[in-house]
């Protein structure tokens, strides 16, 4: 009788050995996958390494989501690589992951532009529409795949401010011979008034513009400008955000790793991108407005917004640019027909909806 117990016991043992086997094979053929993040802005900086909708946050999302299958470790600007080489390192896959703007990348290709600002171009609501609705992303995805490389939105300021200026801009002559620190497609818009351009780290903006390096300065909004002391070294806050309406951004993946993910970890990378989006732009909100209260009220800013006359020579010469750029790249012509088809449609929508509140009920 205890023979066949025995007996009996070691065939359950076996049988249930067996039985387990698939599910441990199963969550080990998951993997874990440990991957580096690298961003154009230095470690700590609010918004964009550090804080909700972060790239510090991000990865910690993505980590919790995928039950710590995909680890992300993060590295601020300089600590891996120099801040706008993110580009060429995710396309060689010396990393994962970039986080940072596209508009850094319109040397390589000029319609990276569109997937962070456009001048003159939509709002956060319009420009995510566009994006996660009217084929931006796929779009986005068409321009990087010739560099092996894949992207998506993953955060955004919303309403950027025109930036410091230590002179008062009264006309478009005040402009030339100015040396500013402003990127991206407004940048070019700038330096075509006369502008002497440059394109400088968060980091070095403030050392710049106190010692006169440069003469204005660009960069987020209150609370980001506020950080950085630029306050202390201009005392012209112009206002309207003409350059960014709505800073998008951006996630950007090798596309060979990308490929590597199980779709379930890639659509985890997906929604976790989505909600930093929100996230991050509500952020700004907060923080903007606080911030810009304690400018004007306790340091002494001069806010407003550039004069009409300087608004509509940028708008022209934006539109000249614009038309330049499409009618060298087909490309560009391909992604800039789209978004603008699809601000045209939200303009109109927008006029009777958001405009209307503002005017009618707002008060």
């Amino acid at each position: 009788m205890t023979l066949v117990r025995r007996n009996f016991l070691t065939r359950a043992a076996i049988a249930g050995s067996v039985l387990a086997a698939p599910a441990v094979v199963s969550a080990q053929s998951k993997g874990v996958f440990n991957w580096k993040m690298t961003s154009a802005y230095g470690k700590g900086s609010p918004f964009y390494m550090d804080g909700p909708g972060s790239a510090t946050d991000l990865a910690k999302r993505i980590k919790e989501m995928s039950d710590g299958r995909l680890n992300i470790q993060v590295y601020g600007a300089g600590e891996l690589i120099p801040a706008f080489e993110g580009f060429d390192a995710v396309r060689a896959g010396t990393v994962e992951m970039n986080h940072a703007n596209s508009y850094f990348w319109t040397g390589k290709t000029f319609a990276a532009q569109y997937f962070t600002a456009v001048p003159f171009g939509m709002n956060f609501q319009g420009v995510n529409g566009w994006l996660y609705d009217g084929g931006g992303i796929d779009l986005w995805n068409e321009v990087y795949a010739p560099f092996g490389m894949v992207a998506m939105p993953c955060g955004n300021t919303g309403v950027q401010m025109t930036g410091w200026f230590k002179k008062e801009i009264k006309t478009v002559a005040d402009l030339k011979g100015l040396k500013m620190r402003i990127p991206g497609l407004a940048g070019k818009v700038y330096a075509n008034l006369g502008v002497d351009v440059k394109v400088l780290p968060g980091g070095e903006i403030f050392p710049a513009l106190e010692r006169g390096v440069i003469d204005a300065a660009e960069f987020v909004g209150p609370f980001q400008d506020r950080r950085l002391g630029l306050h202390k070294a201009a005392k012209y806050y112009y206002t309207t955000g003409w350059h960014e309406s709505a800073t998008v951004s951006e996630l950007l993946i090798n596309k060979a790793a990308w490929d590597k993910l199980p779709k379930d970890l890639q659509a985890i990378v997906q929604n976790a991108s989505a909600a930093c989006n929100v996230i991050s732009e509500a952020w700004c909100q907060k923080a903007n407005s606080e911030a810009m209260d304690d400018l004007i009220k306790n340091q002494k800013v001069v806010a407003k917004p550039l004069p009409d006359s300087v608004i509509a020579a940028l708008r022209a010469e934006t539109n000249k640019v614009l038309a330049e750029a499409v009618a060298k790249d087909p490309m560009t012509k391909k992604v800039h027909d789209s978004y603008m088809a699809f601000k045209a449609k939200f303009d109109r929508w927008s006029e009777i909806s958001e405009e209307a509140y503002h005017t009618k009920v707002r008060g």
